[in-house]
């Protein structure tokens, strides 16, 4: 069986991909400031891994590509 397009039913799963989702994110926004160079401080990488907001990971990533300080996600 093909589960690449197969859409799960289950709460328990629906909820357990999103958190996989939500920490995949939170990932690529501390990778991409890794790659710039950009110092993150613990409470800085806290603040992004504990984000339970897809779309404020999403903004924040975008705002990553362009930063220089990673306070600046915050603005």
């Amino acid at each position: 069986m093909d589960i690449k397009n197969y859409e799960w039913q289950s709460d328990f799963a629906k909820k357990h991909i999103a958190e996989g989702y939500r920490q995949g994110m939170a990932k690529v926004v501390l990778r991409v400031l890794d790659r710039r160079g950009v110092v993150v401080t613990d409470e800085t990488r806290d603040r992004i891994a504990g984000c339970d907001d897809i779309e404020q990971l999403e903004r924040w990533l975008d705002r990553a590509v362009d930063m220089d300080v990673a306070d600046g996600l915050f603005d």
